[in-house]
C-alpha cells in the first residue's frame, strides 16, 4: 500500500505544470540566491532542507519538496549556486561542483544560509538536511562540521561518500542516513563500508541502506537510471527517519 501511495503521489506531483510552492529569494554576502518553499499540506511537523544535485535547483528538487509537503513537512530547497546559475552542460556542472568542493567552508556557509532562509520562510526551527548526488555529499560536509544545533538529522541519496583528508565524523551531532546503490559504478560500495567504519569509530548514530542493482542517480524520475523499487524503498526509509527524528523533535 505504501508503494502504491508513493507512486501515485510522485506521478501526480511530477505531472503538475506548475508547482504549488513559492520561490524565495535570499542573500549571501550581497549576492542573490533563489530557493523554493513547499509548505506542509497539513499541520507541519518540522522543516526538511533539500540540497540539489550538480545541475542546481530545478523541477526535480521542487517535486521532492512537494512530496515532503504532502507528507506533512515544510520543505525548503536551497540554492548553492546563486540565482540564475543553473548549468546545462557537463563542463558547467563540473565547474560548479569543483568550485564548492575546493572551498568547503564557503559551501557550508551557503548551506547554513539556506537553512536560515528556510527557517525564516517556514517559521520552523528544527530541520533535517538531505540531498541528492552532489547534494548528498554536501549534506555529509555539513554533518562533519556539526555547524548547527537546529539540524536533527542528515540524509544522503546516492551522494558522494568519500571523506576529505583531515576531516572526520568525531563532532557529528545528529543521526545520519546513507542510501547507496549497490550498482553505483561511480561511487564504489567499498566507500560505503569505509564510511560506516568511520561513523562507528566516531560513535555516531547512523543507518546504511544499500539497494541491489541500483546505479548512481537511481531516484531521478524518467531517466534511464531510474529504479522504481530502490526509489520507493529509499523514500520509505527516509520518511521513517524523518518521522523518528524530526516529527518528534518539536
Amino acid at each position: 500500500m505504501k508503494r502504491l501511495l508513493f507512486a501515485a503521489a510522485a506521478a501526480s506531483i511530477a505531472a503538475l505544470s506548475a508547482h504549488a510552492g513559492e520561490t524565495v529569494t535570499y542573500e549571501i554576502d550581497g549576492e542573490a540566491y533563489e530557493g523554493y518553499l513547499a509548505e506542509a499540506t497539513r499541520e507541519s511537523r518540522g522543516l526538511v532542507i533539500v540540497i540539489h544535485d550538480w545541475d542546481g535547483l530545478d523541477d526535480y528538487e521542487r517535486t521532492r519538496a512537494e512530496m515532503l509537503a504532502d507528507a506533512g513537512y515544510d520543505a525548503f530547497a536551497v540554492d548553492l549556486y546563486g540565482k540564475g546559475n543553473r548549468p546545462d552542460t557537463t563542463e558547467g556542472k563540473t565547474a560548479q561542483v569543483r568550485a564548492l568542493y575546493g572551498a568547503r567552508e564557503m559551501m557550508r556557509e551557503r548551506i547554513l544560509a539556506g537553512l536560515k532562509a528556510g527557517q525564516d520562510a517556514s517559521g520552523e526551527t528544527k530541520a533535517i538536511v538531505m540531498g541528492y548526488c552532489f547534494g548528498g555529499g554536501a549534506t555529509l560536509e555539513l554533518a562533519r562540521a556539526a555547524s548547527s544545533d537546529d539540524v536533527v538529522g542528515y540524509a544522503t541519496f546516492h551522494g558522494s561518500l568519500d571523506t576529505p583528508e583531515g576531516q572526520n565524523y568525531d563532532a557529528v551531532n545528529a543521526p545520519i542516513l546513507i542510501m547507496h546503490g549497490g550498482a553505483d559504478a561511480g561511487i564504489p560500495i567499498s566507500l560505503a563500508g569505509e564510511l560506516a567504519t568511520m561513523l562507528e569509530e566516531a560513535g555516531a548514530t547512523y543507518e546504511l541502506e544499500v539497494y541491489s542493482g541500483a546505479p548512481h542517480a537511481w531516484t531521478v524520475f524518467g531517466s534511464d537510471r531510474y529504479q522504481q523499487l530502490a526509489d520507493e524503498k529509499s523514500w520509505d526509509a527516509f520518511m521513517d527517519f524523518t518521522d523518528r527524528y524530526l516529527g518528534e523533535a518539536e
